[in-house]
């Protein structure tokens, strides 16, 4: 799972490193989760204020290091997040085959809900979903039925705003939007159709 933001000392490494706390807390171990930006303040650490939303949120930003945006990153991706829109576009620039499978971050909480609400996060033509990852079979469903998650009402509102060099609200109410949907997305993550339910392995 990759996360793309502009500099990546801000939106992509916080909500990297609260996917890392929350996908562990649901026992999703072997999902890897890394960071980059369309362009990156190399080698910076993240601003203070995106850190201590980082720790506000219960994640650890001790040790990033924004990296620039590469087009091996996207291609070794199996899922990239980004920010806005328009960082999505810049990534299906970059490698046109990663547009099925690139979102925005708040997008694809939004097309995981609708799924997971109507129990169609498995592929009944598929007949052994458990050969497959939560995030595998969770990526295919997004990718097979994201035209039939209602849009919102305003475009925007699948974009999470740029806090950097901004007043402490925004990078709160980037906190808020970034946590929200990783919540969303990891309660759709552990529904039982894609976990096996309790006591899946």
């Amino acid at each position: 799972m990759l996360v793309v933001c502009t500099g990546n000392v801000c939106r992509s490494p916080m909500a990297e490193q609260m996917l890392i706390e929350r996908l562990t807390a649901a026992g999703m171990h072997d999902v890897h989760v890394s960071s980059a930006g369309t362009g990156a303040l190399v080698g910076r650490p993240m601003t203070p204020e995106a850190a201590a939303q980082s720790v506000r949120y219960g994640a650890d930003p001790a040790a990033h290091s924004a990296r620039q945006l590469t087009e091996r990153m996207v291609q070794d991706a199996d899922l990239v997040l980004t920010a806005t829109r328009a960082h999505r576009a810049e990534v299906a620039q970059l490698v046109p085959r990663a547009a099925r499978r690139a979102y925005t971050l708040r997008e694809f909480a939004r097309v995981l809900a609708f799924l997971a609400a109507e129990g169609d996060l498995d592929d009944p033509g598929l007949p052994d979903p458990s050969s497959r990852s939560p995030l595998q079979r969770a990526t295919d469903a997004a990718a097979r039925s994201r035209g039939l998650a209602p849009p919102p009402s305003d475009p925007n509102d699948d974009d999470i705003l740029d806090p950097y060099r901004a007043p402490d609200a925004v990078y709160d109410e980037a906190g808020r939007l970034i946590d929200q949907s990783i919540d969303q997305l990891v309660s759709a993550l552990v529904t039982p159709s894609v976990s096996g339910g309790p006591g899946a392995t």
